[in-house]
């Protein structure tokens, strides 16, 4: 097996529910194997309440989470990207940004979860669980992927497969 850390970048719009989510999901069950990273096209500025709250119910650290935009991921001194994968949800009409370069890339479309009501709604809970499970679920089946064996074009065939599994 290789040895390579694998760095990946979750994208989507707000940088404040589902991609902190998966950023700090994928650095605990990937940890020695991946280091992962979240940014927005328009971020909010900050992580939303219920994501910390919903992360810190299940274990998973918080420590050093923020909202950023992705243009800190594309400049000089940027860490290199192995995997790009943007979890906007088009039915949503986000504007979900295009990463150049070299990375491989999918789409994992996630409703988001903050725009489903007020952060007092029980509708907003459930959506935000749900997008958890979701998350959680692709990750699992991302790491499972053999990476230092599968060619790049099954890979890139895998990733896509994965964005349109259900949790």
């Amino acid at each position: 097996m290789s040895s390579k850390v694998f760095n990946v970048l979750f994208l989507c719009t707000g940088n404040s529910a589902r991609s902190i989510m998966a950023e700090a999901l994928l650095n605990q069950m990937g940890t020695g194997r991946f280091r992962a990273f979240s940014a927005g096209s328009k971020p909010a500025g900050q992580v939303h309440p219920r994501t910390i709250e919903l992360l810190e119910r299940n274990g998973i650290s918080t420590d050093n989470l923020r909202s950023k935009n992705w243009d800190e991921f594309a400049g000089p001194g940027a860490p290199q990207m192995d995997f790009v994968l943007s979890v906007c949800d088009k039915a949503a009409a986000e504007a979900c940004p295009v990463w150049p370069g070299q990375p491989m890339s999918a789409h994992w479309g996630i409703e988001d979860p903050v725009s489903s009501g007020s952060d007092h709604d029980v509708q907003q809970r459930k959506d935000f669980n749900e997008a958890f499970a979701t998350l959680k679920s692709r990750i699992s089946f991302f790491l499972a992927l053999p990476l230092d064996k599968i060619q790049k074009i099954s890979l890139q065939n895998e990733l896509g497969r994965i964005g349109k599994e259900q949790a």
